[in-house]
């Protein structure tokens, strides 16, 4: 029996459209604390999943449905801020693929320890989320 639970993500398409941007731009990202005066830097990687020989980046404001367990999956690593002392996650970590219903595993999946916390990928083209994902978007 297969477990098939609706996840939904909501928020502007303004945001989505941001996210593909950094995800597809930079795997690290930089910015300063704004407070003008050249202080501490803060940094985050982006969100990036490796499943099947392809990489796989956050989308958000997606509504769909995790289907069947497809097996492992992995978030490379990512030390964001070199000089700090802490390595960050300095070995990737393993985490579960999910389908997610209509739409081949080659094109999008979802992650995540349990299919109610499963977060959705997609694999990229360019700069462009593959049309059968921009159907799923919120407010395409």
């Amino acid at each position: 029996m297969k477990a098939v639970l609706p996840v939904g993500r909501s928020g502007s398409v303004g945001i989505l459209l941001a996210a593909v941007t950094f995800a597809v731009s930079v795997a690290c990202t930089s910015s300063s604390d704004g407070d003008g005066d050249g202080g501490e830097s803060a940094s985050s990687c982006a969100f990036l999943v490796d499943y099947e020989n392809r990489t796989y980046s956050d989308v958000a404001n997606v509504d769909f449905t995790v289907e069947d367990k497809l097996g492992p999956a992995t978030l490379p690593p990512c030390d964001d801020t070199p000089n700090d002392d802490d390595d960050g996650r300095a070995t990737p970590t393993s985490t579960t693929a999910y389908a997610v219903e209509g739409l081949n595993p080659s094109i999008a999946i979802a992650v995540g320890e349990e299919p109610g916390d499963a977060r959705f990928v997609a694999v990229y083209s360019g700069n462009e989320i593959p049309p059968e994902v921009r159907k799923l978007v919120h407010g395409s």
